[in-house]
């Protein structure tokens, strides 16, 4: 989705970093998932976007926590 909002305002990733204030790197590693980003760069990308943080990086806010779900699996 992010790749997509940013290519639909046609911007490479260095002019949407350069935008918003971090490093290009920072949102190549955003897109591809490699890294969540922190509180003040959601915010940052919710306000350029005008897209609720939550419809944007929804990953980061599922109820389950990940890592407890896959050990509990792995134990049955």
């Amino acid at each position: 989705m992010l790749k997509q909002l940013r290519k639909d305002k046609n911007l490479t990733q260095q002019e949407l970093a350069e935008e918003i204030g971090i490093s290009s790197i920072y949102v190549r590693k955003i897109e591809k998932g490699a890294v969540k980003p922190g509180r003040e760069t959601l915010i940052l990308y919710e306000n350029y976007f005008g897209i609720s943080m939550r419809e944007l990086f929804p990953d980061i806010f599922f109820i389950i926590n990940d890592k407890k779900c896959i050990n509990e699996q792995r134990a049955i």
